[in-house]
């Protein structure tokens, strides 16, 4: 009595052998049989995987470290450019973000050749308010508050005093002319590109002509409710913060003394 289980792995196959062959002393056992092909496929897999790792790890190892990158340090000597400067200037042609610089005027402040007399955008309170503020900064050390060139700087003989504002040949200036001025300096005076934006420089400007403009205007030329307590405003001690007069509360002494005069 014999019984026998056979068992196909791929083409290959491997016979399987359960239990035993003939009877008595004749009966031997069954074991597996695997054919050539089989065995040669299975050691070509391995040898592949094998030379797969090392391939990853010669790759892995050939990864450039960030701190030994190649690089230039700046502004050192190089030798790659026929001008020895690592530091690139910018292709010609390029434009910064931001600074596509289409609207001509509103970046020259002229015309043509010529300084225009027109602002470039409405001019408003907050406008007004700006250029109040980057005037007190930028302008004010030479120019003073009030536009007639007696500032701390010139009052203190570190500098020519600067024309003032309210004389008629910039009375009767255009717009363009202080942008300009601004932007590229005059005299001795220098440039401020590269400290004021341009939407900056031209609330100076508005700034500018209402200095002016208030220099000869009257109370009937301030619009209705417009107008302050006629005393003199009372400035805050320096370190409060504050960058615009402040008007303290009239005491009663005060109030008194209006009165009697």
């Amino acid at each position: 009595m014999k019984h026998f289980r056979k068992l196909n792995l791929g083409s290959g196959s491997a016979h399987v052998g359960t239990g035993h062959v003939g009877t008595g002393a004749f009966a031997r056992p069954v074991g597996i049989c695997r054919s050539p092909e089989r065995s040669r496929g299975g050691s070509s897999t391995a040898v592949s995987f094998a030379a797969l790792l090392v391939l990853l790890a010669l790759t892995t190892a050939c990864r450039i470290d960030m701190h030994e990158q190649p690089r230039q340090n700046p502004l050192s000597r190089s030798d790659f450019y026929s001008d020895q400067r690592s530091a690139r200037p910018p292709v010609e042609g390029t434009v910064a973000r931001g600074d596509l610089r289409a609207d001509t005027y509103f970046y020259t402040g002229k015309i043509g050749n010529n300084p225009g007399d027109v602002m470039p955008f409405p001019i408003t309170k907050e406008v007004l308010n700006r250029g109040h503020e980057r005037f007190n900064i930028f302008c004010a050390p030479c120019h003073s508050r009030l536009g007639d060139g007696n500032g701390i700087v010139p009052s203190r003989g570190f500098a020519r005093k600067p024309p003032s504002f309210h004389i008629e040949r910039l009375e009767k200036a255009p717009v363009g002319y202080f942008y300009d001025v601004i932007t590229n300096g005059f005299g001795i005076m220098p440039d401020y590109a590269s400290q004021i934006p341009p939407q900056d420089r031209w609330d100076i400007v508005a700034y500018i002509r209402a200095l002016q403009l208030s220099q000869n205007a009257t109370m009937a030329d301030v619009p209705a409710g417009q107008k302050i307590p006629s005393a003199p405003p009372r400035f805050a001690e320096p370190g409060s913060g504050a960058t615009l007069p402040v008007l303290a509360p009239e005491s009663e002494s005060d109030t008194q003394k209006e009165e009697e005069k």
